[in-house]
């Protein structure tokens, strides 16, 4: 078992609220949505998910540990990469169902497209509504680093 053992046990709103006991609030699916924030420059990165162990390894180890959805396992952010999240600081919302990561991102982008951030691009209003690339360039060639699997 981790360092961190487990979490404190929810109580009442007002406990939840105003303690200063961790306990966070998993959904049906064993979930937590999770933001990732560059630290420095305050942009969004990524929008991920962790379960309990993956939150657990994450506290112990300093880097951004994720479940995958879609893979239904532990996903070590830039194990493969090697474009990992340092974690600054840890934040989550009143009710402790939601949490901010603020990391200094390592390597070239956090986005498996190539890009610095998983946020490039901009909704435009409209008839339909449109999307602007904010990061057109790519910050690395997701081919180099991950091969032929980029999604």
């Amino acid at each position: 078992m981790s360092a961190f053992g487990s979490f404190s046990v929810r109580k009442d709103k007002a406990h939840i609220e105003e303690s200063g006991e961790f306990a966070p609030k998993f959904d049906a699916d064993g979930l937590v949505p999770v933001m990732a924030i560059d630290a420095t420059t305050k942009e969004p990165l990524m929008l991920a998910y962790m379960n309990a162990e993956s939150l657990k390894l994450t506290l112990e180890l300093g880097e951004a540990v994720y479940w995958s959805r879609s893979r239904s396992e532990i996903w070590h952010k830039g194990k493969t990469s090697g474009h990992t999240q340092k974690i600054v600081e840890i934040r989550t919302d009143c009710d402790q169902d939601a949490l901010v990561l603020m990391v200094e991102q390592i390597g070239a982008g956090a986005c498996h497209t190539g890009r610095n951030s998983c946020f490039y691009r901009r909704i435009v209003p409209g008839t339909p509504a449109a999307l602007a690339f904010t990061q057109p360039d790519l910050s690395f060639d997701p081919g180099s680093v991950y091969g032929k699997k980029t999604k």
